[in-house]
């Protein structure tokens, strides 16, 4: 709806809202607009096609993170949101979300960071955050969250070795190629719906390389077998980054999460963490594959049907559980690195609102 030429209040919202972060810039949700304080969230998830969302989790982490944003989003519009779910019992989820005028709300102090927030899959500084930092960042997540934090050469290197072999179950089961052969736009800086190349983190030779192997699974396995095609990307994607950063951090619920309602408050909880890193200056990116596949192993859902793979996934499953200590994996909200570092030159942007509007 609009107000003459001016966009409306829920069309200001949702433009910005928009800007929420989801897996492989998958977007699960489009919005239906019933009058000028109320719409719906049709939230779907893309476990029919991707390996790392088998169980539905990760896209509803991003729908939390979609709710949040709203939030953040009506705060500038002086409104407060309402959330129901009419239809709690059928899949996909819809959710009614209605604008109340509160004229004493203060506007978020994350509101300035939504667009610019995104992932920068490349090197970071070494320099450790500062107290200040950890604390504003613990204070982000609220109440029934903690942070949990892995910094010094020592964890590092743990945590580098475990994402390096971790890449070999991502880079050699036919289940994830089939994904990233379906989430990259190549020859691109921005992609509206997609992960763009050029934001990968490859140099250009390997870049070259991935193209040309992605063209099918058989030339995937010919250069993983005879050119140990999987190296250099590990090294290049995994193993440098996790050293190069200011630390790693795992958050983590105070209770299992089980309901669609829990990962929706951990998705929240996840996104105000990812503006208040921007907020002060620092750069992100997920690490979710050892996390997601641990999952995967825990909760015994079969996710490949490789069999050294699932060797491995499951060995790694006792690696991160011993990183983890007392906590358990089932607690685990998002996982990921940060540290002090450039802006990315390419990104994921979003489709325009009009495509997202039912």
């Amino acid at each position: 709806m609009t107000v003459g030429n001016e966009p409306s209040a829920i069309q200001r919202i949702l433009e910005l809202a928009r800007w929420a972060p989801s897996g492989d810039n998958t977007q699960p949700w489009q919005f239906e607009i019933i009058d000028d304080r109320t719409f719906l969230i049709h939230a779907t998830d893309t476990k029919d096609w991707c390996v790392y969302d088998l169980d539905g989790r990760a896209s509803q982490i991003a729908i939390g993170a979609l709710l949040e944003t709203i939030e953040i989003a009506a705060s500038g519009q002086k409104m407060t949101v309402q959330y129901s779910y009419p239809n709690a019992l059928d899949s996909p989820t819809v959710i009614k979300t209605e604008l109340i005028v509160d004229e004493q709300i203060q506007t978020s102090i994350l509101l300035p960071f939504v667009k610019t927030r995104c992932t920068q899959r490349r090197s970071f500084s070494t320099t450790y955050l500062s107290k200040h930092q950890k604390d504003m960042l613990q204070q982000s997540v609220g109440a029934g969250y903690q942070v949990l934090w892995f910094e010094g050469r020592n964890s590092k290197w743990q945590f580098a070795k475990l994402l390096f072999k971790n890449a070999k179950v991502r880079l050699t089961i036919p289940e994830a190629y089939h994904v990233h052969k379906r989430i990259i736009e190549w020859d691109a800086q921005f992609s509206e719906d997609k992960i763009p190349d050029q934001a990968v983190g490859l140099d250009w030779l390997s870049l070259k390389s991935m193209r040309w192997a992605m063209t099918s699974w058989d030339r995937v396995c010919w250069l993983n077998r005879y050119f140990a095609g999987t190296w250099l990307p590990r090294i290049q994607l995994d193993l440098i980054p996790a050293l190069c950063c200011g630390a790693h951090f795992i958050i983590v619920a105070d209770k299992d999460l089980s309901t669609e309602h829990d990962f929706h408050s951990g998705g929240k909880a996840t996104q105000r963490f990812w503006l208040t890193a921007t907020q002060l200056g620092l750069q992100f990116q997920p690490e979710m594959t050892p996390l997601i596949f641990s999952k995967f192993v825990t909760n015994s859902l079969e996710f490949t049907h490789d069999e050294s793979a699932n060797k491995l996934a499951k060995e790694l499953t006792s690696t991160l559980d011993s990183l983890l200590g007392d906590s358990d994996i089932n607690n685990q909200v998002f996982m990921g690195r940060i540290g002090v570092g450039m802006l990315p030159n390419a990104r994921s942007t979003r489709k325009p609102l009009q495509k997202l509007i039912k």
